[in-house]
């Protein structure tokens, strides 16, 4: 623990937004490196997460982001559990953020189970013929089929989605740091996003 720097521990802090305290141990529990502190608060942040899923959220916030060419806005209603959380700074920041994130990405819903099945059938129905005219035999396009899936649903799930201020973490993860953060359930609970000229 004495070979940890103020300065290691800053960095880490700066780099995570997590709490003095937790960033001294993740360098301590992975010998001060870097990368694996790192990783190891998101596996901390991901295990309050599990623990709060269960959590009702009553609070929160509607947060909108319009675009500076004012052709594109979005709502966002983020939840909490408390009124106090609801009027942190970070939780308002991070509401903000998640309606940016849905302006420059177009989300087609939050979570995988959300995503209409006729859309869903369409993509299965074009990858799996383009599996097929290329030649692969049917359980390889079927295989080709299920990883082109996965890829599609990180495209257009919001929790899935690369963060757009910081793309190695996803939105999920962005989430579960402050749950974690914040010691309280948060959930996404809907959007709209309007832009002119689209239905």
């Amino acid at each position: 623990m004495a070979d940890i720097s103020a300065a290691k521990v800053k960095e880490l802090r700066d780099r995570t937004n997590a709490g003095m305290m937790d960033c001294k141990k993740a360098l301590a529990e992975s010998g001060g490196d870097m990368e694996k502190a790192i990783a190891w608060l998101r596996q901390k942040g991901l295990a309050v997460a599990g623990k709060r899923a269960g959590r009702s959220t009553s609070e929160g916030v509607v947060q909108c982001y319009i675009h500076s060419n004012n052709k594109l806005g979005v709502m966002v209603e983020v939840n909490c559990e408390t009124d106090f959380v609801a009027k942190t700074d970070q939780f308002i920041q991070f509401a903000h953020d998640i309606a940016m994130q849905i302006a420059a990405t177009n989300p087609v819903a939050i979570r995988r189970e959300e995503v209409p099945a006729d859309l869903l059938e369409k993509e299965k129905d074009i990858y799996r013929k383009q599996a097929i005219d290329s030649g692969k035999p049917p359980q390889i396009a079927e295989k080709m089929v299920t990883g082109r899936i996965d890829k599609f649903y990180k495209e257009v799930c919001l929790m899935e989605q690369a963060f757009v201020k910081n793309p190695e973490v996803s939105v999920q993860d962005m989430l579960n740091e402050l749950i974690a953060k914040m010691g309280e359930n948060i959930s996404i609970k809907r959007f709209v996003r309007f832009q002119v000229g689209t239905e």
